[in-house]
């Protein structure tokens, strides 16, 4: 089973509209196609945006969050990062790559291409929501 990890941009992406974030984790992660790969750092990335101000404006936002984070701490897989990394310079984005180091997670999919400029940190490829669902999603 393929190992991922979400960067935060596609959990909102996820939320706020339907398209291919919310497909990756209503039919992939939930569909228990794919593995998420989670540690306490990056949970609590989640959760701190999950809770800024700018989203209340989306109905249900808050109890869809809520919803979503506890599936994916059920269905997910907790690693410990111990190696610290500054790639970044987006600091907190590092805990991403932390995670794929200690994961050997096999793609970190993120929105964000203006941090995360090159396409794998150790074994992890770093792809888009669009190219993981076009190119590397597993058939269902």
């Amino acid at each position: 089973m393929q190992k991922i990890i979400l960067d935060t941009n596609v959990l909102v992406s996820a939320l706020i509209s339907k398209g291919i974030p919310s497909q990756i984790i209503y039919d992939l992660v939930f569909g228990k196609l794919i593995s998420v790969c989670l540690s306490e750092p990056t949970l609590g990335e989640y959760i701190e945006v999950f809770n800024r101000e700018k989203f209340t404006k989306y109905p249900d936002f808050k109890i869809q969050a809520e919803i979503v984070l506890l599936k994916m701490q059920e269905l997910g897989v907790f690693f410990y990062p111990t190696q610290q990394i500054e790639i970044i310079k987006d600091v907190p984005d590092n805990r991403f790559l932390e995670l794929a180091i200690e994961s050997n997670a096999d793609f970190l999919i993120t929105g964000n291409t203006k941090d995360f400029d090159f396409d794998q940190i150790g074994i992890t490829k770093i792809v888009s929501p669009k190219d993981y669902w076009e190119f590397c999603k597993p058939e269902f």
